[in-house]
């Protein structure tokens, strides 16, 4: 639900992928930014309404997103589409990030647009460690994005993770994502994602700082 710049590109994406999409939107004029390659349906109309929700085929879909521009309006869609028709994988566009959280708990998953647009300039303007890309719900674990500095090329992501107390979940190399094993040796442009806990977090950092002990 939601034919704006964000439902278009969403939708586009989608059946970039081979899935079959549906758009909801209440102005005819909005799928004009679908472009004229989008094969799916188009239906004019309120995504909360349950008649224009069986129109655009709920009852077939796996999954359901409400990104128009008003909170109540993807709330109350996003609702009938779990609630009413049983589709569990919901997601709201929120812009309130109180309400988001509300939501979140209710078992709708939210994106609350500000503070996620926040979030990313943040975390590309202070240095490394000073904000996460992740923080689970119990603030005990978190993940950072961190480039190899130079005094860790040709290590061992073996023996990083155990002089830093850390794990890598992933690491991003020449624009490919690609998971370490006991054999992998940090290169020169790679970026770490890796896991650690919050209150270790300080101290991995130093570690990373220091570089690798000798032994």
């Amino acid at each position: 639900m939601g034919c704006g710049r964000v439902g278009s590109t969403l939708a586009r994406s989608l059946e970039d992928r081979n899935h079959t999409v549906s758009v909801i939107d209440s102005e005819p004029d909005a799928f004009r930014r679908l472009g004229p390659g989008f094969n799916g349906d188009k239906v004019t109309g309120y995504g909360f309404d349950q008649a224009v929700l069986e129109k655009a085929g709920i009852r077939r879909a796996d999954a359901f997103a409400a990104v128009s521009s008003g909170d109540n309006s993807n709330i109350i869609a996003a609702r009938v589409a779990r609630e009413t028709f049983g589709i569990q994988q919901v997601v709201a566009r929120i812009y309130d990030p109180g309400r988001a959280e509300v939501y979140q708990r209710l078992g709708i998953t939210t994106v609350a647009t500000v503070k996620w647009t926040a979030d990313q300039v943040l975390r590309r303007l202070l240095p490394a460690g000073a904000e996460p890309d992740f923080r689970d719900p119990s603030g005990t674990v978190r993940v950072d994005q961190v480039p190899v500095p130079e005094v860790w090329v040709g290590q061992r992501t073996v023996l990083f993770q155990e002089q830093t107390r850390s794990r890598i979940a992933w690491i991003d190399r020449l624009g490919e994502g690609m998971l370490p094993n006991r054999e992998s040796m940090l290169q020169e442009g790679d970026v770490i994602h890796l896991a650690m806990r919050e209150a270790d977090a300080a101290s991995v950092f130093e570690v990373i700082a220091a570089g690798p002990e000798e032994r």
